[in-house]
C-alpha cells in the first residue's frame, strides 16, 4: 500500500513537471524526474518481491506468534 502511494506520488510529480516543460523549457528538470521514477520502479519491485516471498511471510507469521 505504501509502496503504491510512493509510486503515484511519484508519478504525479512527473506529471506537474512535464506540464511544467511544455511551458518553461524544464527539459532537465522531466529527464531527472523520469529517471527517479525508474529507479523507484526497481525499488518497488525489489519490494514486492521481498514482501510475497514465501519465507519472509513465514517469517512474519512466527514472530506473530511470539
Amino acid at each position: 500500500m505504501i509502496v503504491l502511494i510512493v509510486v503515484v506520488a511519484t508519478i504525479g510529480e512527473m506529471f506537474k513537471a512535464h506540464k511544467k516543460s511544455q511551458n518553461k523549457g524544464y527539459g532537465p528538470e522531466v529527464d531527472r524526474l523520469q529517471n527517479e521514477v525508474k529507479a523507484l520502479n526497481e525499488r518497488v519491485k525489489s519490494l514486492e518481491t521481498i514482501v510475497t516471498d514465501k519465507s519472509y511471510q513465514l517469517r512474519s507469521e512466527i514472530d506473530s506468534l511470539k
